[in-house]
Formats: structure tokens, C-alpha cells, sequence
């Protein structure tokens, strides 16, 4: 058959949408398939319905991959300050909250449909409610299956992001279509997702609800957010942050007081030798929390029956507490997927297979995966960027 369109997108998610604008407003005779009924679903809940769409603070360091190198060209040629404009220039109104995100005042659905604006401009074809039931390649052209047509277009695009929310219909179909065309695959993980805790630990699940500012660290990386205990372990923003790189069987090592200098229980001594050592980390943390800890060192009595080599054990206990979780929560509560397609098979600058002529992967799909905060929306518009200017 001859191709019906320039360009086949799958996936009308936040890459996918944007992706399908960038190559339209070219002149691209473009379609943009998903099996959704609606665009945009996951751009919907982000940001608790208010959408972080991007980060101020955006740059290559705040995304991991298998090659950290990789995000660059992409993050370099289409910055936040490029979406902003875009978003400024829709009049959607937005603010900043802590450290760099950027949510709308209004609602996420304002974002949907500024990107469902930018595809009508490029007369972009959409087709929803439509499952692919089969995509092939030969002569040059993709040949894809969707409801009860088929479309072909000389390139494709991947961009159906990775399983993570299966609740908002997320699998691993764009991992399966890179198999079938020879691209290979990192293991894909949960990411942004909470902790589990057992055994030993599981007593901390009666802190469920407790939340305190810690810095948060797994292996080198380390995050100064909030945690939160969960009745299944561990949650809050530093938590998710530092998910992203731990592997099962790694610590993850907890600073409960990060904003205190060496030595303060003993100088506490000095000043307030009566008070109970539980009674002064009340007042520092949480008093369930500080309750559970001072429980779980064992120091239950007034400073001034307490010698200070226990006293500076105790304070480096605090500064590095190491929990062992038993997993995640799994793709069910992540926010996003770490791992995907290897970015060893696809171009930095063009997002194209190097395999595979006119097939490229965008987004979540891709094995770049950012910080909490509005990066991986900044990755998702960036990446699809790139490909809609080199398609």
C-alpha cells in the first residue's frame, strides 16, 4: 500500500502530543494513534491535577541513564524557558513552587489542551480509542494496524512511555515494538516510587503519616526533601528521589537531623542535663518519630546519666540510619520508569534508531529518566522536539 502519511506516532501522551505538533506545524502529514479514549492522561493527574510541566533548574545531571551523556543535545536545543514560552504564549497561568517546579495555577487539563491546540495547528490527524494490533516494515515504509485500518508512513515513533501507573492503561508495548525491530532493552524499574519495609523494620509502619525534612541518601546519591512514613515503609519527596537509584540489597541511609552541627547532644548535655535524650529529639522531630528512634538506640534516661561516647554514637546513628527495604512499591504507585530502550541504539541528536531508517523513541519509553520535580515532562517535550525537527 502506498504510505497515507509522512509521519505515524503512537502514543498521545505528553512526547507523543508534543512530537506530533513539532513535525505538523512542518508541514508533516502526521497521525498520532493511542488506545486511550482521551490525550493526555497521565498529564492529567501529574502535579496532583495541576501539572509540574517543567523545572527551572533543568540540566543534564538531573536525568540518569545508562549514558549520562545522552540527554544533552536534546535538553540543550529545547529548554524550560522554551515551554514556558509556549505556555505563556496560551496565557496559561502558573507559579513555582519549592525548588524549581513550575505547576499551572488552573488545571493540567490547560496543558492538554494547549498541545491538542499546537496538533490542530499542524492538521494532525488523531486517532484514539484505537489499539495497535500490528506493526510491520518492509520497503521502506511501517505498516500499522489500528482499529479496523491500516496506515503507513516511511517513519514511526515511539512514544507509548514505559509501564509505570498500568491503572491509567501504561504497559510495556513500546519495549516489545523496539524488540521486534532489534533495539535492545535496559531493564526497566520503578522509579519515583516508595520503599518497602519487613522484618525488623516494619515498626517504623506505625509512624504511618510522620513526615520530617532528612536528607536521603542511596549509594552517592543523596537528596534533602521530606520523607514520609507509609503503613508499607517509606514515601515523601527524598524517598522518591533517592528510589531512582537504589538497587535491592542497598541501604538507604536516612539523616534525621540535617541541620545540626557535630557535637549537639553533648553541648545539650552541658546546657540541659535534666531533659531526656527522647525529650530533645521531640523537639527537633516528630514526637512519635523521635519517640521510635530514641527507643530503638536505647537511650531512654536524662542526658546527664549518659556518657558522651554514647551520646556521639547515637548522633552518628541519626545522621546516617540506615533502613534495608525488602522492594517498591512497583510500577503500580511510580511515577515513572527507569530503564527502556538503550540510548546506545538511537541518535542523541535526532532520537532515530541507528538500526532501523525512519523508526525513532521519545519520551518514557527512552532510557532517561529525571529527578522528581517537573523533569521528566522537560525530557518528554525536549525528546520530542528533537525528533519532530529531524523526521
Amino acid at each position: 500500500m502506498p504510505p497515507t502519511h509522512d509521519l505515524i506516532i503512537l502514543g498521545a501522551g505528553a512526547a507523543g502530543l508534543m512530537c506530533a505538533a513539532t513535525a505538523g506545524q512542518r508541514g508533516k502529514r502526521v497521525l498520532l494513534i493511542d488506545h486511550a479514549d482521551q490525550p493526555g492522561k497521565k498529564i492529567l493527574i501529574s502535579g496532583g491535577g495541576r501539572c509540574n510541566f517543567t523545572n527551572i533548574g533543568t540540566s543534564p545531571d538531573r536525568f540518569h541513564s545508562a549514558n549520562p551523556h545522552f540527554a544533552k543535545s536534546a535538553l540543550s536545543r529545547y529548554t524550560a524557558a522554551d515551554f514556558i514560552e509556549l505556555v505563556d504564549r496560551h496565557r496559561i497561568a502558573w507559579h513555582e513552587k519549592t525548588l524549581g517546579q513550575l505547576f499551572c495555577d488552573g488545571s493540567a487539563r490547560q496543558i492538554v489542551h494547549m498541545l491538542m491546540e499546537e496538533c490542530a495547528k499542524g492538521a494532525v490527524r488523531i486517532a484514539l480509542s484505537q489499539p495497535v494490533r500490528d506493526v510491520a516494515h518492509a520497503d521502506g515504509l511501517f505498516r500499522v494496524t489500528h482499529g479496523g485500518t491500516t496506515s503507513a508512513a516511511p517513519a514511526l515513533v515511539i512514544a507509548t512511555g514505559g509501564p509505570s501507573i498500568p491503572k491509567m492503561g501504561a504497559t510495556g508495548f513500546a519495549y516489545d515494538l523496539a524488540r521486534q525491530f532489534g533495539l535492545k532493552i535496559v531493564e526497566p524499574r520503578p522509579a519515583l516510587v516508595p520503599l518497602t519495609l519487613g522484618g525488623d523494620e516494619a515498626l517504623f509502619r506505625e509512624l504511618s503519616g510522620v513526615a520530617t525534612d532528612v536528607i536521603a541518601r542511596a549509594g552517592k546519591t543523596a537528596f534533602r526533601e521530606a520523607a514520609l512514613f507509609t503503613h508499607k515503609g517509606l514515601s515523601g519527596p527524598a524517598i522518591l528521589q533517592v528510589s531512582s537509584y537504589w538497587r535491592h540489597g542497598q541501604p538507604v541511609g536516612i539523616d534525621f537531623l540535617p541541620s545540626h552541627a557535630a557535637g549537639w547532644a553533648t553541648q545539650a548535655k552541658r546546657d540541659r542535663p535534666r531533659a531526656h535524650f527522647h525529650t530533645l529529639l521531640s523537639e527537633q522531630l516528630p514526637a512519635r518519630l523521635a519517640g521510635v528512634l530514641a527507643k530503638r538506640i536505647g537511650l531512654w534516661s536524662e542526658l546527664a546519666n549518659l556518657p558522651d561516647r554514647r551520646l556521639d554514637e547515637a548522633e552518628r546513628r541519626l545522621r546516617d540510619w540506615r533502613f534495608h527495604p525488602n522492594g517498591t512499591e512497583g510500577f503500580a504507585k511510580a511515577e515513572v520508569t527507569a530503564g527502556g530502550i538503550s540510548t546506545a541504539e538511537l541518535s542523541s541528536q535526532t532520537m532515530a534508531a541507528k538500526k532501523v531508517p525512519g523508526l525513532y523513541a521519545i519520551g518514557e519509553a527512552v532510557d532517561v529518566t529525571g529527578w522528581l520535580g517537573g523533569y521528566n515532562f522537560q525530557w518528554a517535550w525536549a525528546s520530542a522536539v528533537a525528533a519532530g525537527m529531524a523526521v
